[in-house]
């Protein structure tokens, strides 16, 4: 596992462990499948055991982890179903970001999407598929930053929290297919077109989503 959890001071202990735990899984650092060992998660991060267990615990009631037993933790293999549910959400709620985006962008935010799709492209370049799975999050997040709408920005990354190890599984059988349409809301933006720019990151979402529909990352079980 290349993410390296971040270790914390004491203040507002629980908020901060389960932060970090989240982060982990909406970066993709956190495969489908993977096992969290609370007792490591904990000298990891420099605390006990509780707060991991407690960050645990609200993360299984969000559905982003799976608690098989006490001692078996999974990031859950997420099912097609459930996958398509928050797609669809997804096309609605970051094509409004994206539409938002373009009307407000200054230049200052145009300079952070072209530099975070240069990132994204040298990583993609180098096969560096973590770090390019964690720089198409932040891409992705910019846009509700952007259009300064801190609520859609939630609940995005409470459906993220269960994305993100999906994408990461998938990116690189992507390839380019993960990037390409990131240029077009970029583009769009630039011209503050949102309807471009709700149409392309509609795009993105769909043809990175036909590349995990085909990648095997998803469970048919019901």
């Amino acid at each position: 596992m290349d993410f390296e959890f971040k270790t914390i001071d004491h203040n507002n202990l629980g908020e901060v462990v389960y932060q970090n735990i989240a982060e982990a899984l909406i970066k993709g650092a956190l495969r489908p499948g993977a096992r969290l060992k609370i007792r490591d998660l904990a000298q990891e991060m420099g605390t006990s055991v509780t707060p991991v267990r407690d960050a645990i615990l609200r993360l299984v009631h969000e559905g982003a982890l799976l608690l098989k037993s006490p001692r078996d933790i999974r990031v859950p293999v997420l099912q097609q179903e459930r996958y398509l549910e928050i797609r669809t959400i997804r096309l609605k709620l970051e094509g409004l970001a994206a539409e938002r985006a373009a009307t407000v962008a200054e230049p200052a935010d145009i300079k952070r999407l072209e530099a975070l799709v240069g990132e994204n492209e040298r990583a993609l370049s180098a096969q560096e598929f973590a770090r390019a799975t964690e720089i198409n999050q932040v891409f992705h997040f910019e846009l509700a930053n952007i259009a300064a709408m801190p609520v859609l920005r939630g609940i995005l990354h409470n459906l993220w929290l269960q994305m993100g190890p999906v994408i990461s599984a998938a990116y690189e059988d992507g390839g380019r297919t993960m990037i390409e349409h990131h240029y077009v809301v970029l583009d769009a933006i630039r011209r503050h077109d949102a309807q471009a720019a709700k149409n392309a990151i509609r795009e993105d979402i769909l043809q990175g989503g036909g590349v995990i529909l085909s990648s095997n990352v998803l469970s048919d079980d019901m």
